[in-house]
């Protein structure tokens, strides 16, 4: 057995404190402590000299590790679209961007696999929404930033999961992207627009720091992808624009159905996947400014509706509308909740402002207790019809309403308002945790409000203010809001997520 004796040619020294400047490597025993003790190597961080890129630059964008990066793009001058890759050891010319650019963002974990996004460009308009994404040999062009920038920033640690944030387009902008591997999709802003700051972190967790605002500024901000503060963001669109149109489902499995587009009223039928609308079989009835009902893009329920009124019902299977029995008073602008086989109509006018009330089984309408506040134009949701919400709508005019009525099956009961009474709104959710959206008051609004089951709180507001929408969720925590007039008619499609930043402080000396 070897000995420390025999290795290092002494004892072990005994002390009853420790020794006056040990040296590195010295062992003692501490007859005080009773342990043995080692004097360890101190580390200081410090940069040290490697091997240069083979092309000088600035406003270029690196990614990857210390032993597998990429360093792409930049200013030479002129702009470049050179790239170069390393090994741990040295820098090799590999395949060039397809667009030469500076100022440029990124992301990436490796050098065979990485993002590259924004910038300028040497041709006006200098700044540039186009995104590269490199798979270790070569640079293939992808989906488009939704807004063009230079001197923003990118984290994610990879080429399917990135962030674009912040930038400069003529003034700082505090816009935020995310990028799923096909799409960029517009999130929770920052609360501070700025450019030429640094970040990092991944899609659902990044840091951003200090830049230029101007003055310069120390804000840091972090983005949190699970924080329970809701936001909306763009996805695809419907492929028909329209207006006054249904819908049902989830934010992931949704149907959107009738409505009116230019010209005329629709049959059309959409259904969603959670990236895509496909045009599926159309229903029976064209229709605008009916109700609907329904938990999934497989299971939907359409009623009333006009012109002319009707109390047409029909009921989607996933692949065919069915027409079933009619609800017993036409009429149109109603609210609806519910599913297929159980729902509830509401309110809405055959000529005259109803608070009529209609529970459906699956086969049969029938007629149950009055909302108390009778409104058309007016928003629902619900789980069953058993369980519904109504929210805002519109008597007379100019009489918007923020009245909100939770049933119970048997009744309906008035619980605290609206904050902003307005009418041709959108909701979502369930009777005790439900999202208002959208709307007229009295112009066309992004207002966004959120409810606990007691009362509403203001929360983003959507996109793009619009009235005549639909929406689909039976969670107040993730759905879509699809179509409407803002004006003009439009096809656009925002949706609900919880993401969010958050201001952090920063102290500098």
């Amino acid at each position: 057995m070897a000995t420390y004796l025999g290795t290092h040619g002494g004892n072990v020294q005994k002390f009853t404190t420790d020794p006056d400047n040990p040296i590195e490597g010295q062992v003692w025993y501490d007859a005080t402590a009773n342990t043995i003790q080692f004097r360890a190597a101190s580390f200081t961080a410090a940069w040290s000299t490697i091997t240069s890129v083979n092309t000088a630059r600035d406003g270029n964008k690196t990614s990857g590790s210390t032993t597998a990066a990429l360093c792409t793009g930049g200013n030479t001058p002129p702009y470049t679209g050179a790239n170069e890759s390393y090994n741990g050891s040295n820098w090799t010319e590999v395949n060039d961007l397809n667009t030469a650019k500076y100022a440029v963002a990124g992301a990436g974990a490796s050098n065979t696999a990485a993002l590259c996004f924004g910038g300028n460009g040497p041709s006006p308009p200098n700044y540039l929404n186009e995104t590269e994404s490199w798979n270790g040999t070569s640079w293939t062009e992808v989906n488009n930033l939704n807004t063009a920038r230079s001197t923003l920033s990118g984290a994610g640690a990879s080429d399917t999961a990135s962030l674009a944030v912040g930038g400069y387009t003529g003034t700082g902008r505090n816009i935020v992207e995310s990028y799923n591997g096909t799409n960029w999709t517009e999130t929770a802003d920052m609360n501070q627009a700025r450019w030429s700051f640094g970040a990092n972190g991944s899609n659902t967790a990044a840091l951003a720091v200090a830049g230029e605002t101007p003055p310069r500024t120390a804000v840091a901000e972090e983005f949190n992808g699970l924080a329970p503060v809701g936001s909306w963001a763009s996805v695809n669109d419907l492929n028909t624009a329209r207006t006054s149109l249904m819908g049902a489902g989830t934010g992931t499995a949704a149907l959107a159905f009738g409505g009116e587009a230019s010209p005329g009223v629709e049959d059309a039928t959409e259904s969603f996947n959670g990236t895509n609308w496909t045009e599926v079989n159309d229903m029976n009835t064209a229709r605008a400014q009916g109700g609907a009902a329904g938990s999934t893009n497989t299971a939907s329920l359409v009623f009333g509706g006009q012109p002319p009124t009707t109390g047409a019902t029909e009921t989607w299977n996933g692949t065919n509308w069915t027409e079933v029995n009619d609800l017993n008073t036409a009429r149109y602008t109603l609210g609806g909740a519910g599913t297929n086989t159980s729902a509830l109509a509401f309110g809405g006018t055959d000529g005259t402002v109803r608070a009529f009330t209609e529970s459906f089984n699956g086969t049969n309408w029938t007629e149950v207790n009055d909302l108390n506040q009778q409104r058309r134009q007016l928003a629902g949701c619900g789980a069953s019809n058993t369980s519904a919400l109504a929210f805002g709508g519109r008597n007379a005019p100019p009489d918007r309403q923020a009245v909100t009525e939770s049933w119970n099956g048997s009744n309906w009961t008035e619980l605290n308002d609206l904050n902003t009474a307005r009418n041709y709104l959108g909701g979502l959710g369930s009777a005790t945790a439900a999202l208002a959206f959208g709307g007229t008051a009295p112009s066309a609004t992004g207002a966004t409000e959120q409810w606990n089951g007691t009362s509403w709180s203001e929360k983003a507001d959507l996109n793009t203010a619009r009235y005549l929408l639909s929406g689909s969720s039976t969670s107040s925590t993730e759905g879509l809001a699809f179509g409407g007039n803002s004006p003009p008619i439009t096809a656009a499609t925002e949706e609900w997520a919880s993401t969010a930043f958050s201001t952090k402080t920063v102290t500098t000396d």
